[in-house]
């Protein structure tokens, strides 16, 4: 039985120097629980990927969206799951990010991502994130 790919937009949030990048914690009972992510969610049917990091970002993480940039598009597939990745840069955005569900959430430098245990679909990411270093 083929699994149904499950469309995810992402955002990799940059301060203003583009040095630290806001990630969030995957609540313990969600797949991959208990990681750490880049916030984002389903792209819904009617809507973009980048409107749904712009709804998605302003839920999660209580930020409204003012400059992005399309970062990387991929799929992973899990035993369990089949997901497809369009990821942004947040370069720009207004108000203050915080983990606005109750997920911890935080700013960790470009150069300690890789001290952070992020899913395995975030493996290009994380390369390619290492590369603006």
């Amino acid at each position: 039985m083929d699994k149904e790919r499950v469309w995810i937009s992402a955002g990799i949030i940059l301060n203003e120097q583009q040095d630290q990048v806001f990630i969030t914690r995957r609540a313990a009972k969600a797949h991959k629980g208990g990681f750490w992510e880049f916030a984002g969610g389903k792209v819904e049917s009617d809507e973009t990927a980048e409107q749904a990091v712009i709804r998605e970002l302003d839920e999660e993480v209580g930020i409204r969206v003012t400059e992005l940039e399309h970062f990387v598009s991929l799929e992973h597939d899990y035993p369990e799951k089949a997901l497809k990745f369009d990821f942004f840069l947040i370069k720009g955005f207004d108000g203050e990010a915080y983990g606005k569900e109750g997920q911890p959430g935080g700013w960790v430098k470009l150069s300690e991502l890789r001290d952070y245990a992020f899913p395995e679909a975030n493996d290009v990411v994380l390369d390619k994130l290492m590369e603006l270093m």
